[in-house]
């Protein structure tokens, strides 16, 4: 067990360090502001869709080594995903993220890396922020989320 604990928090720090998708897109289809005023995580999300398809993401900002490793592995997992797929990746890391003696999802990759974050209740808005603004922007509203 604790070499998978091990190599998640080593995923976890290499997308922090090296995040991917980092900056944002110009043009994009769908963006949206997501903050977090608790700990001052802050994250804007760019999107170009090609029908109902991410044909790319960006994310930038400033935020803990969850945030920015977060919104990385997301982006990497959303990518080329339509909107139905995205909205079950949502709901799985989410359960991943919020249900301490819940089960495992199967099938999500690196974004399991994020599972730690569950044992510190403080920090999973930080893992979900991300995750929220997306959602914000696939619905068209460019506004700010809070995750207050």
């Amino acid at each position: 067990m604790m070499e998978l604990r091990d190599l998640y928090r080593d995923v976890i720090v290499d997308h922090n360090r090296n995040p991917r998708n980092a900056g944002r897109l110009d043009p994009a289809d769908h963006e949206a502001h997501g903050d977090n005023p608790l700990c001052g995580d802050q994250l804007d999300i760019t999107l170009q869709m090609e029908g109902d398809i991410i044909r790319d993401i960006r994310h930038q900002g400033k935020g803990c080594a969850i945030s920015t490793a977060s919104a990385s592995l997301m982006s990497e997992a959303v990518k080329g995903k339509s909107r139905q797929e995205v909205e079950s990746l949502f709901e799985q890391v989410h359960a991943m993220l919020t249900q301490a003696n819940g089960p495992m999802p199967t099938g999500l990759g690196k974004l399991a890396a994020l599972a730690g974050v569950r044992e510190f209740p403080a920090r999973v808005k930080c893992a979900s922020l991300c995750w929220h603004t997306l959602n914000a922007a696939l619905a068209g509203r460019g506004r700010t989320i809070s995750t207050e």
